[in-house]
């Protein structure tokens, strides 16, 4: 027997306060509330980041800043996991804990440097993961799911980004 009419597809669910507070892993994946921004949350992820980079390295110091930026990498692809199956959507512009890590990373890899070179930084990694050209596309489409697969998916073209764009300041410097 088939049936008549298509299956009804749950609603999508649109993030607002009561979903970021429902779950630790949607808190996070939406970057405390960053990702809630009703413009750009992308971008109000990684000012997020930025922010928090500078209270918590001043505090934690080198090693522990990385050792930080590790297990939140593990921890968001989790509740990158959970929070986009939760949506309904494969990569949800309201998860902002990828841009959160992969900003982190470069913060990490670039000080110390100045009020300007963070500047640079931020501009360029926005610009990678807006546009995503040539290698952040490619990783971009290279993992979707609403299992594990999607969820290291969600992080791994921020990563990439984060990469593309320590090239950057690296052959920035070095002219």
């Amino acid at each position: 027997m088939t049936a008549l009419n298509p299956p009804l597809r749950p609603a999508v669910i649109r993030p607002n306060l009561r979903f970021l507070l429902s779950h630790p892993a949607h808190c996070i994946a939406l970057g405390f509330g960053s990702g809630l921004s009703p413009v750009a949350p992308g971008t109000a992820g990684t000012a997020f980041a930025w922010v928090t980079y500078i209270f918590l390295a001043d505090a934690l110091g080198t090693v522990r800043m990385g050792l930080l930026i590790a297990a939140a990498t593990l921890v968001g692809w989790w509740a990158a996991t959970e929070t986009a199956k939760r949506m309904r959507v494969l990569d949800p512009g309201a998860i902002v804990w990828d841009e959160v890590v992969a900003f982190w990373l470069v913060l990490w890899l670039v000080m110390p440097t100045g009020f300007l070179g963070q500047l640079a930084a931020f501009i360029l990694f926005r610009a990678f993961d807006t546009v995503k050209p040539g290698p952040v596309g490619w990783a971009d489409d290279l993992f979707h799911g609403f299992g594990w697969r999607g969820g290291f998916g969600i992080l791994f073209d921020d990563f990439v980004a984060a990469f593309c764009t320590l090239i950057v300041i690296a052959a920035w410097r070095s002219w």
